[in-house]
């Protein structure tokens, strides 16, 4: 099948868009991939829909949330038609959109998991069908929700020499684990860029540490560092999964703005070794996805803190930016051929599950914009 795939990170930096070939097993064929940014306005939006979000017991109806699901979903909708083009693909050739959404709060604990996107109003706009809400199922079966691309990134690996790791550095960082037997464990790491990027933008006005390059001429401060790890999550065996807001930036307040940039980015390294430490063996390779792979100051502390040279996925051919968009092409694909997209070792369900809601395109489907505001 053609797939895309579409997803929004809690870095709200923008949408990634890609349109892979597959059968949800073992062919895939990436084919193209789109970055679009949000606007600064978008983002302040998602960003105040988030915080709102944040206050809930469980997911609620609230202006501001209807507002920042719709200009989602519409950002969505020209994110692909944005990538057709670039594809010089039609809609009809399309056979599904594996549509992520915003989480905008994420509550195994409690039962839930929230993201934001309307998949209906998606296929109508677009005219291809949409299997959205990948995570509820996993949740409502005692599953942690995530990691869930942990199986896209074994079909990747086919043919590697293994045990491997595949470490994402999103806003939370996770890690998949392929054991030599092909065997998948996965889990959140800790905060990746999430932090770094709040303290950036906090301190100077950024959007994040270009390079890592304000965390470069600063000292770790280990003392905040050490609080900082002694947080009851990492005490928690895997499967297990973080809200980007289950850690702040509070512990670093009062470090020069170099300091606290150098000592947020050594807590992710820091919570990177950790997570190597509780695999059943060593990886050969650390292979590295995500924003944080850009951050050479990211990946050397997590080479010095883990022993194993961080390689960006680049290196293989992956495109690192467009990795998690087409992993949710593929789940997508899965869900639509009723394969399992989540598994005991990855988030913790008790069996092998299946996800996703399926919704039909209209024949015809509507024009680009058609999602009120």
């Amino acid at each position: 099948m053609l797939a895309i795939g579409l997803m929004s990170g809690t870095s709200l930096d923008g949408i990634d868009a890609a349109l892979i070939e597959t059968d949800g097993e073992g062919a895939v064929e990436p084919v193209a991939f789109v970055g679009t940014d949000y606007t600064d306005d978008d983002r302040a939006v998602l960003a105040a829909a988030t915080e709102l979000a944040l206050l809930f017991d469980d997911p609620d109806d609230h202006p501001l949330i209807e507002r920042a699901e719709a200009l989602l979903t519409r950002t969505h909708a020209a994110a692909v038609a944005a990538l057709l083009d670039r594809a010089g693909v039609g809609a009809r050739a399309v056979d599904v959109i594996g549509f992520h959404g915003q989480t905008v709060a994420h509550r195994p604990d409690k039962g839930w998991t929230w993201q934001l996107g309307d998949g209906a109003a998606l296929a109508r706009a677009t005219g291809i069908d949409v299997v959205a809400d990948l995570r509820t199922a996993d949740v409502r079966a005692g599953g942690q929700g995530a990691p869930l691309l942990p199986v896209y990134h074994a079909a990747r690996a086919a043919g590697m020499a293994l045990p491997v790791a595949v470490l994402n550095l999103g806003g939370v960082g996770n890690i998949t684990y392929i054991g030599a037997n092909g065997d998948l464990i996965a889990f959140d790491t800790g905060p990746a860029n999430g932090l770094v990027d709040s303290w950036v933008e906090a301190e100077r006005g950024a959007r994040f540490d270009a390079d890592g390059a304000l965390a470069a001429t600063g000292a770790v401060d280990e003392a905040v560092l050490a609080a900082m790890l002694d947080h009851p999550w990492f005490d928690l065996p895997p499967p297990k999964s973080l809200d980007r807001h289950d850690f702040t930036i509070q512990p670093a307040r009062g470090l020069s703005a170099a300091d606290g940039a150098a000592t947020l980015t050594a807590f992710t390294a820091a919570s990177v070794a950790e997570a190597i430490d509780r695999l059943p063996a060593r990886p050969l390779r650390l292979l590295v996805a995500g924003g944080g792979r850009r951050n050479p100051v990211m990946l050397s502390m997590i080479a010095a803190r883990t022993g194993l040279t961080s390689e960006p996925t680049d290196a293989l051919g992956w495109n690192g930016d467009a990795l998690e968009a087409e992993g949710f092409a593929y789940l997508a694909v899965r869900s639509l051929n009723g394969l399992p997209i989540s598994f005991p070792g990855t988030t913790g369900v008790p069996v092998p599950l299946t996800g996703g809601t399926l919704y039909r395109a209209p024949r015809a489907g509507l024009a680009l914009g058609a999602i009120s505001a």
